[in-house]
């Protein structure tokens, strides 16, 4: 089964319309699998609501939380008929009691690898500590699912314009060997990166070409 790819093609990104449509605590919950769907997913503290709400140009489309871990359910927003984000629960927040946090492994894992409309996945990382081991454990994991991953490195103001370059080569050197992987640095706050997050988002939600939705492979 692949996505949906017979409906039409804006000409350009347009995120004015962006709407919440559900929570979902499970997959069965979800709204239907069809269309294209881009997911946001990272560690609890790494910005990942800002960021959708900067790329959005929403300020309140996601709640923002000065507690990590507060995201608990699949979050789904409406671009238009045919295309959602999705704000996935956070991960690697040691303050979550142990049963929690291994139902939102589940839920995480249940959705990457058996959500057919998936197209890709926005992983966010905190540019003062990129791949964590359970960060690096969720790129395995997306790519033997035939994932394609673009890695917001968060929070770049926080740094000097040297550092920030330093760890963009060592993310992008250390991950080299992942073809499905791409890596930026992004800060919300001062808006910077958007414009290249809205690229690989028009790539994947198929505002430039119209290709097919999905090349991954269900068996």
């Amino acid at each position: 089964m692949v996505a949906d790819t017979d409906f039409p093609h804006p000409q350009h990104f347009d995120f004015s319309h962006i709407e919440f449509l559900k929570s979902a605590p499970t997959l069965t919950q979800c709204p239907e699998d069809v269309g294209i769907e881009v997911a946001f997913v990272g560690r609890s503290n790494a910005g990942k609501s800002s960021a959708l709400n900067a790329i959005t140009g929403k300020s309140s489309l996601a709640r923002t939380s000065k507690t990590p871990g507060r995201t608990q359910l699949i979050n789904f927003f409406k671009i238009d008929e045919h295309r959602r984000l999705v704000d996935l629960p956070g991960y690697g927040y040691a303050k979550v009691p142990h049963r929690i946090s291994k139902q939102l492994e589940e839920m995480l894992s249940t959705y990457l690898s058996q959500r057919h409309c998936l197209q890709g996945l926005m992983l966010l990382m905190d540019i003062r500590h990129p791949l964590m081991p359970a960060d690096k454990q969720l790129v395995h994991f997306a790519n033997e699912l035939e994932l394609p991953i673009h890695v917001l490195l968060t929070k770049c103001d926080k740094l000097k314009r040297g550092a920030s370059q330093n760890a963009l080569l060592q993310t992008r050197h250390t991950l080299s060997n992942y073809s499905r992987v791409t890596v930026q640095t992004f800060s919300s706050m001062h808006g910077f990166g958007i414009e290249e997050a809205h690229q690989k988002l028009d790539e994947w939600f198929n505002f430039d070409d119209g290709e097919g939705a999905s090349n991954r492979n269900f068996s």
